[in-house]
């Protein structure tokens, strides 16, 4: 049996352990990160700047609001399905593109950036949750819903941001470790309106089909 350690003297190694890396995270402010760290911010669509107004038929809105630094956050809602668009987007980007999925979703307030060399964010990681629907009502059904995690290019200096793959977050293991891989190594490359976003991974019958529409 292995002796007991006096919880005095546990305690003093362990703040011995955690001081420097403590240290560390406290000076580590957003403008010092490196690339392939991530930073978070949350999406309040309760201060937004409004670009056209709410359809109160159709249930439509599309908004400009606060990311990282300069590079904004857009988000556009339609028929119950959500899409977003981030950095500095053009102006045909920002009137014409969507990309959402089939069946109704929703988005998670909580966005994860990912930086590149210049520590200039060049992707972007958002769960998106799908209300899948029961094939015998045609109404959402809990047991169906489906989690995706969606990458997105982050619009630079040519205004072209778009989602540049998929993960299934229910069918992977480690589904967030995989999504920043994808973020770190394909979407600068990523050419929007060219390529075709994919899944990675294993695809669960829950991650529903991708649905877009991006201007020429």
């Amino acid at each position: 049996m292995k002796p007991l350690v006096h919880s005095s003297h546990l305690a003093g190694h362990l703040a011995h352990r955690l001081a420097v890396p403590l240290l560390t995270v406290l000076l580590m402010a957003p403008d010092t990160v490196s690339a392939n760290d991530s930073i978070y911010t949350d999406l309040d669509t309760d201060h937004c700047q409004t670009l056209s107004p709410e359809d109160e038929e159709g249930g439509g809105i599309s908004l400009r609001c606060k990311g990282f630094k300069d590079y904004a956050v857009y988000y556009k809602e339609g028929d119950l399905r959500q899409s977003l668009f981030y950095g500095h987007l053009g102006q045909a980007y920002i009137d014409g593109a969507f990309e959402s999925f089939g069946p109704f979703n929703y988005t998670s307030r909580r966005i994860e950036w990912r930086l590149g060399a210049d520590g200039r964010p060049v992707a972007t990681i958002l769960r998106w949750f799908i209300e899948n629907a029961d094939p015998a009502t045609g109404e959402p059904a809990p047991e169906r819903k489906g989690q995706v995690l969606v990458i997105s290019k982050v619009a630079g200096e040519d205004g072209m941001g778009c989602v540049a793959g998929y993960v299934d977050a229910l069918a992977n293991p480690d589904p967030n470790i995989a999504a920043r891989q994808i973020a770190d190594t394909q979407t600068e490359g990523f050419a929007c309106g060219r390529d075709t976003a994919a899944f990675h991974g294993v695809r669960g019958p829950t991650a529903a089909d991708p649905t877009g529409d991006l201007p020429e």
